[in-house]
């Protein structure tokens, strides 16, 4: 019988990925929103140039969305870059720096880090991006604002950029735990759960008996081990498909659950091998609980891809952990009595 060998894999650059794009999606809605207010409030502010100029930015973040649901991934970020740059640039310069339009390039180095670029791609970005933002810096030392507005609509304009940069940052951080968050169940679930049955892999199941034979050393609580494996499984792939082996797999997943206790461990120990722990359960119970899942695999009714009717059955193998016993001899005279019955006609439990 073939052993499952369970591999934990990171969360994929792809999945990371389409994570990202989603959010920048997001971030353009969001951004054209923004612009649209500047509209109304430089109107206000009697800067006409700097009203029109967020006419265009709207344009350019229609188009970048436009682009991002048609997957022209490079063609959207470049817009938004376009955008981001130009627009810090003419804000900065028409009205001074104090107007706080710099802030919004700070807002490529978070949105670099969670993207999927690689790292020598983002570094060079960053780097490039701060060089800009010092020169942009430096250059207002040597020329006043083109178009300055009074002193307190600047202060106003400082104060709604820095709260818009402050949310957009706090957005991308809330989105990088959730992400990392994601990727941390799915990584524990990968560790601890076969993909195809639901149940636990071998290695958690492992790990979960061997806690259990720990409690029984400390406190004497009764624990039982039942083996099943079901009967003819290779003949069945052959004659109805591999298909059909999954189906009865994937089924194993809830039927063998469904007859036992909240408590009780199901492990998917092998290829079509399982192996329930029984805590606070001595060898009758157990014996009857073994019973209780043959009977369900009897009864149930199986059907191939055709409908035709499948004979599936099972057969267990149970042993009660004992004083001088280790996990490889409690599992390995279950793994004997679930052979002897095998031997004995199958579709059997023995102990």
């Amino acid at each position: 019988m073939d052993h499952q060998d369970s591999t934990v894999n990171p969360m994929s650059r792809r999945a990371r990925g389409v994570q990202f794009w989603q959010v920048a999606r997001r971030a353009c809605q969001l951004a054209a929103a923004v612009d649209i207010s500047f509209f109304f409030l430089f109107h206000i502010l009697e800067s006409p140039i700097l009203a029109w100029i967020n006419v265009g930015s709207v344009a350019i973040y229609a188009g970048a969305y436009y682009a991002l649901q048609r997957r022209l991934n490079r063609l959207a970020i470049s817009l938004i870059w376009f955008e981001v740059i130009v627009h810090s640039a003419l804000g900065t310069i028409l009205i001074g720096w104090g107007s706080g339009f710099h802030y919004y390039l700070l807002m490529f180095i978070p949105a670099l880090c969670v993207s999927s670029m690689r790292r020598f791609a983002i570094l060079s970005l960053v780097v490039v991006l701060w060089g800009y933002y010092i020169a942009l810096d430096i250059l207002m030392w040597f020329i006043d604002p083109v178009q300055p507005v009074s002193s307190g609509a600047l202060l106003g304009v400082h104060l709604f950029n820095l709260s818009i940069v402050f949310a957009m940052f706090s957005y991308l951080s809330f989105f990088y735990m959730n992400m990392v968050v994601s990727a941390q169940r799915k990584l524990r679930k990968l560790a601890t759960v076969d993909s195809l049955t639901g149940l636990f892999n071998r290695r958690h199941g492992s790990d979960m008996a061997e806690k259990e034979i720990a409690r029984f050393q400390r406190a004497g609580h009764p624990v039982a081990f039942l083996l099943f494996d079901v009967d003819h499984f290779k003949l069945i792939n052959d004659r109805y498909g591999h298909e059909m082996g999954d189906k009865i797999l994937c089924e194993i997943g809830r039927l063998i659950p469904a007859q036992l206790r909240t408590q009780d461990i199901v492990a998917r120990w092998g290829g079509e091998e399982f192996l329930v722990i029984l805590p606070d359960t001595g060898i009758e119970s157990a014996l009857a609980s073994a019973e209780r899942v043959r009977k369900a695999f009897r009864s149930y009714k199986w059907t191939s891809a055709t409908g035709e009717s499948v004979e599936v059955t099972i057969s267990a193998g149970v042993s009660e952990l004992g004083q001088n016993d280790d996990m490889a001899s409690v599992v390995s005279r279950a793994d004997q009595a679930l052979y002897r019955g095998k031997a004995g006609g199958r579709n059997r439990v023995e102990q």
